[in-house]
Parts: structure tokens; C-alpha cells; sequence
């Protein structure tokens, strides 16, 4: 007769990454499979600390509150999960590793017995084998699901579906956000940002927008405007725009900073530029492919000038 295996002992720390926008069935599976193998789960929450907008609608303390519902609802002690919030780092991945790990080695204290959960899908996993110190466990939960089919079904209004996809504790926080101002806010810009890639759906080729934005500083001050239009309506930005057929890079820059904050024409902001850099990441916007170009203009000290807000233009380059 075969001696049975001996029971695989828990790792004292499971890790398990995600941005969870927002959390839905799928992931209470893979949470609730990984704390049959360890003893306390860290959720790392990713792209904390940004503004609201359709592909992060939610804040990661509403985040971090939801995944503590859900397993609480399952019958999991909120003892036994922890988290870490990270920002986005696109142009610096070790920054990004660094804070997962730092914040990660806050609740283990020095414990090497870490272990990684996940799923290896394609190549928007690949963080998963950026951590070679942290045993790596893979889920047996293999699912099609993904947050984005729900924050389409949720934008879209198909209720039912999105009650379908996510867990009830997540579906009556959901169902309440539909009344909050925030939520109108994003729907339209669901809406606006559908529509706008629609015009495009017909090109040869998929479309790549080139914009420039402006950072002007004067006496420790740095010249912002707030967006009239959608998307990202109401936030502070910096001033800037769509390059148009006829000009510069630079010519561009200068043109939008006079239209949308009546900098006066007297300040030469040529004279003033200090430095120049390009930001291509490739989802950076949610318009679609947007490379821009950052010039940065340094005034000096004195008194402030004179602005006047100007009229928001169709072409804004929006998510810069």
C-alpha cells in the first residue's frame, strides 16, 4: 500500500498583485485558493494615488475595503489579509518593484517565507517573474473573466451582467457608486472616449497622436490649467495640445500655452526653455496612442503674470 504524500505545510506570507478595478469573482477564487497555502495573503493594489478615470474608476482605499468585504463575506478573517498600495511607475520599473518590495517587507518583517501567486496568461504578466526571491505559486483558477469585461458591462448599464461577474458585497458597493456624481462623470467619459475611438475605427493603420504639453515654472510656482472638456473634465493639467499640420513641436507648445492661459505675448518662452523630454508610454493615454513632447520653461523670479482662462479646444490632448 502507498504511503500517502505528507500534507504541504503553509507559507507564512502569500503575495498576490493586482489592480483590481474592481475586484470580481475571479479574483476571490485565486485569493481564497492561495490561503489554503499560506497564512496571511498581501494584496498589493496597484495604480494608487491616481485620479479617477474609466480603466481606474476606483480609489485604492475603496479597492482595499471591497477585497476585505468579499473574503470577509467568505469567511475570512480580516487578520488574515493585508495590503500594500503602489503607485504607477511607467517609466521607471525599478521604482515600481521597489515600492511592491518595500511595502511587502513591511508586513513580513524580514521573513524569507514568501511566496508569489498568480497566473501566467501573457505578457501583461510578466511582473511575475520580476520577484526571484519570492517562491512563486501558480493558481489552478483559470478563468476568462477580467475587470475590464466588467467596467464595460458597468458603464454600458448591463446590470445583470455585472452582477454576474462580481461578488454581492462588491455588486452592492457598485450599485451605490451609481448614484455618486463621480460615477455620471465617468460614464460620459466612457461614452465620449467610445465614440471618439470610433472615428478612427475605419483608418488604415491604428492612429498615433502627437501632442506637447508645457512646465512652466516662475518663482516656485508651477502654471496649471483645469480641464473644461472631457476627458478628465474639472482636473488640473498642464497646459497643452494636438501638433497641427503647419508647425512645430515648439511652436505647438507655445501656441497652446497663450490659447488656454493668456500668458502674455511678451513673455518669450523660448528664451525661457530649459529642457525638453518625449513620454511615449504606450497606454498612457486612453484616447489611444499618444506620444507627447514636455518642454520646460523656466521664467525666473518676480511677480506672477497675468492669466486668463481660454477656450477649450476639440483637440485637446487630454490624458497626457
Amino acid at each position: 500500500m502507498a504511503t500517502p504524500l505528507p500534507a504541504r505545510r503553509k507559507r507564512t506570507f502569500g503575495v498576490y498583485i493586482g489592480r483590481f478595478e474592481p475586484p470580481h469573482q475571479a479574483h476571490l477564487l485565486v485569493m481564497l485558493e492561495a490561503l489554503e497555502s499560506v497564512q496571511k495573503l498581501i494584496v498589493v493594489i496597484g495604480s494608487a494615488r491616481a485620479a479617477r478615470n474609466i480603466k481606474n474608476p476606483f480609489t485604492a482605499d475603496e479597492r482595499q475595503e471591497l477585497i476585505a468585504a468579499m473574503l470577509q463575506g467568505a469567511g475570512i478573517p480580516r487578520t488574515r489579509v493585508l495590503f500594500v498600495q503602489v503607485r504607477d511607475y511607467f517609466y521607471n520599473e525599478a521604482l515600481w518593484l521597489s515600492e511592491v518590495q518595500t511595502g511587502v517587507h513591511a508586513h513580513t518583517r524580514g521573513s524569507t517565507d514568501v511566496a508569489l501567486i498568480g497566473h501566467i496568461k501573457d505578457e501583461s504578466s510578466y511582473y511575475l517573474r520580476s520577484f526571484p526571491a519570492w517562491e512563486f505559486i501558480p493558481t489552478h483558477v483559470v478563468s476568462p473573466l477580467s475587470a475590464t469585461d466588467v467596467r464595460k458591462a458597468y458603464f454600458e448599464d448591463r446590470l445583470a451582467d455585472v452582477q454576474g461577474m462580481v461578488p454581492p458585497t462588491v455588486h452592492a458597493f457598485l450599485d451605490r457608486f451609481r448614484a455618486a456624481p463621480e460615477f455620471r462623470e465617468l460614464q460620459a467619459e466612457y461614452a465620449y472616449l467610445k465614440q471618439y475611438r470610433a472615428a478612427w475605427q475605419d483608418a488604415p493603420y491604428p492612429p498615433i497622436f502627437v501632442t506637447t504639453d508645457a512646465v512652466i515654472v516662475k518663482s516656485g510656482h508651477v502654471l496649471l490649467v483645469r480641464r473644461g472638456g472631457l476627458p478628465g473634465r474639472g482636473r488640473l493639467a498642464m497646459p497643452g495640445g494636438f501638433l497641427e499640420q503647419d508647425e512645430t513641436l515648439l511652436a505647438c507648445c507655445v501656441r497652446e500655452v497663450h490659447e488656454e492661459t493668456g500668458l502674455g505675448p511678451g513673455i518669450d518662452l523660448g528664451a525661457a526653455l530649459r529642457a525638453q523630454a518625449v513620454f511615449d508610454y504606450p497606454d498612457r493615454s486612453l484616447r489611444g496612442r499618444t506620444v507627447t513632447h514636455a518642454f520646460h520653461f523656466d521664467l525666473g523670479i518676480g511677480q506672477l503674470p497675468r492669466l486668463s482662462g481660454g477656450v477649450t479646444r476639440v483637440r485637446r490632448s487630454g490624458c497626457r
